[in-house]
Order: C-alpha cells, then structure tokens, then sequence
C-alpha cells in the first residue's frame, strides 16, 4: 500500500506543479533556496546517461528487475520497518518507471539552491528511494540477531 501511496502521491504533486507553472517564468520561488520547477530527465541520477538509445526501454527493464528483488523481499521480511522501507524504494522506483514509459522521461519539480549553486531537481519518487534506502540501511544495522542462526554459527 505504501508502494501505491508514493506512486500516486508523486504523480499529483507533478501535475499540481505543471497546472501552476503555465502562468509563471518556469518556476515557482516557495522559499530563497526552494523552488518549484518542472523539468524532464530521460536519463538516471543527477542527469547521468541522458541521451543513451533505447534508454527508455534499458532503464526501465532493469528497474523492472530490480523491483521485482525488492518484492520479493518485501514478501518475506517479518519486520515492519523493512517493510516500510522496501515499500518506500518499491513505490519510488515505479513511479519513476511509469513516468519514463509514458512520457520517455522523469519528471523532476524539487530545486533546492544556495547562492546560484542549484542541486540537481528530483521529485518525491526520488525522495521515496532515498529514504527507503536510509530506513533500510538503519533497520540491518539496528536489527538484532536471530538466536537459533547465532547458535548455528556457533556450533558449526
């Protein structure tokens, strides 16, 4: 459910932002170092591998792949938080794979800024995957042993 939550979540905040910048300069100033704006990345992270043929169709596939590990994981973690977490990176990376199918892009409508230096835009799909990685990376560092699996290295 969390997965489907960022997917839409994602989508109407994007169309939100696109229905309001038709009347403005191409971004909306919310603070002196946030802006709203909406722009297209056809490639990965931070702009990287824009303009790759078929990256479309390569990117998407392989997200596709990596999902269905994470499901697969998140069908068999007993723990809430890793769930959430899984949920999170699930919900991000989808979201972001529909938006490349559809319109051969990501959207991205985040731009944090400080004195002219801009950060790279990205939206909440992107914000879901990197809070799901953080989460998840506190949840394996946090978790605690499984008795009969210490037991079993101790013996064997």
């Amino acid at each position: 459910m969390l997965a489907a939550l960022v997917v839409v979540i994602d989508s109407l905040t994007e169309q939100a932002v696109s229905l309001h910048l038709q009347d403005t300069e191409g971004f909306i100033k919310i603070t002196p170092f946030f802006n709203l704006v909406w722009t297209g990345n056809d490639g990965v992270s931070f702009g990287m591998l824009q303009g790759l043929a078929y990256g479309k169709w390569l990117l998407s596939s392989l997200a596709f792949a990596i999902t269905g590990f994470f499901f697969v994981w998140l069908l068999r973690t007993q723990s809430l938080w890793t769930a959430c977490a899984l949920g999170l990176i699930i919900g991000g990376a989808l979201g972001n794979t529909f938006e490349r199918l559809a319109y051969g892009h990501v959207i991205d409508i985040l731009d944090f800024h400080v004195y002219g230096h801009h950060w790279p835009a990205f939206n909440i799909a992107d914000s879901a995957i990197v809070s799901g990685i953080a989460l998840l990376m506190v949840c394996e560092f946090f978790k605690t042993p499984d008795p009969q699996h210490l037991k079993e290295e101790t013996l064997g």
